[in-house]
């Protein structure tokens, strides 16, 4: 196995923070194309390769619209983790397993991470390989560079993508990805391939499109080098017993395992690991639906992508292919819609609380001002907004 490494060159072009941020975003499309090729040509990148890179290059309305179309985020877990998690993608699951098992031994041995969270995001990302988008990866990425919602992250994917196309590893006439950039089976930025692709089946270069072996071990070569511990647990289903103080439960709470068990936490099925070891609770539908207790390797996982109900629903469905039974669905409180959880996040963001922005998306920052405005309020500080919670702010 080979494993791609991040050129000098790339490390100038993509590190240089300061630069890329006066280069700015928005404005006209083509000066703005103009920019990023007199850039590229002053850090180094022949003439000629600039020219062919983007040559071609136009800007795409459809990325823009299904950047600002993620709607599938807004669903509360029960409904999110159904909707991704179906017999079919259970059954294809097990038989990945089982033709590649040779493969997955290798992901654990050398990368210590386990098969079941590779088939979790192999699954979801492409539905194993069957579904890699249909999107033009340079104009994509140069739209969203331009585009000024996160050009912090695109801008740099551009560059880093012209360097895949200095090595021969990218048509920008032919290369087809996600709307957002991503390439391959396992849905990769082009900077994740330069930093972590694996040439696992040894043919002289990274295929996440067509490889498996290259998209798997690729995969798992990048959560170790985030820090995932080989080894260690990511999830396991709890028990929570009445009267727990909610306000630990969450991420920003990290105890060991013997000090929630101290508290009336208990292994839903299986027993919990080592007593020592650091965990957080988190109840993704508040305190009557299911409850985790999470692991660092967890966190790792927010990496790959920093949508929480996203990497629960991945976190889940891997403890599911590696033999968890289904959660305890429990009967959560009704939840709130796009419009109402826009009206939340506005009413929190009036009383100081950081939400990270109003976009009808239950993360992180949302749920903890949730918690503490409802332990300000006296109610469960579960991290579960609800009608009732809305009415009373």
């Amino acid at each position: 196995m080979r494993t791609l490494v991040l050129t000098a060159f790339l490390a100038v072009m993509v590190s240089a923070t300061g630069a890329l941020a006066q280069s700015g975003c928005g404005g006209n499309f083509s000066s703005f194309v103009d920019g990023l090729r007199a850039e590229a040509v002053q850090r180094g990148v022949p003439r000629s390769t600039v020219d062919t890179f983007f040559r071609n290059v136009r800007q795409d309305e459809a990325v823009i619209r299904a950047d600002r179309r993620q709607g599938i985020f807004q669903r509360p877990f029960l409904e999110f983790s159904r909707a991704l998690i179906s017999q079919n993608r259970m059954d294809s699951g097990r038989r990945n397993l089982d033709r590649y098992r040779s493969l997955f031994d290798v992901a654990r041995q050398h990368y210590g991470v386990s098969p079941g969270i590779l088939l979790a995001f192999w699954a979801f990302e492409t539905d194993f390989g069957a579904v890699q988008g249909d999107f033009n990866t340079v104009n994509a990425l140069v739209t969203l560079a331009h585009d000024c919602r996160r050009p912090e992250l695109f801008r740099p994917q551009v560059f880093a993508a012209l360097e895949l196309h200095a090595r021969g590893a990218l048509d920008p006439a032919s290369q087809r990805g996600a709307w957002a950039g991503e390439i391959g089976m396992v849905q990769k930025l082009p900077s994740d391939i330069l930093n972590y692709g694996v040439d696992a089946d040894g043919s002289g270069s990274v295929d996440l499109a067509r490889s498996v072996p290259d998209a798997i071990l690729s995969a798992a070569n990048m959560l170790r080098a985030k820090g995932w511990r080989a080894g260690e647990p990511w999830m396991h289903e709890v028990v929570i017993p009445q009267g727990l103080d909610l306000t630990r439960t969450g991420l920003r709470t990290e105890l060991s395992v013997s000090d929630w068990q101290r508290m009336g936490v208990s292994a839903r099925h299986g027993s919990l690991p080592s007593g020592n070891m650091r965990a957080s609770v988190i109840l993704p539908q508040g305190h009557r639906g299911p409850a985790f207790m999470v692991f660092h390797n967890f966190r790792t996982l927010f990496e790959w992508n920093q949508s929480f109900i996203y990497i629960t629903t991945v976190a889940y469905f891997a403890t599911r292919l590696e033999g968890a039974p289904v959660y305890a669905a429990g009967n959560p409180e009704p939840g709130l819609n796009q419009d109402q959880m826009r009206d939340l996040q506005r009413r929190l963001q009036g009383r100081g609380f950081n939400v990270g922005g109003v976009d009808g998306i239950l993360g992180a920052n949302t749920r903890a001002a949730v918690q503490d405005v409802q332990a300000q309020l006296g109610l469960p500080a579960d991290g579960w907004p609800t009608p009732e919670l809305l009415r009373r702010l």
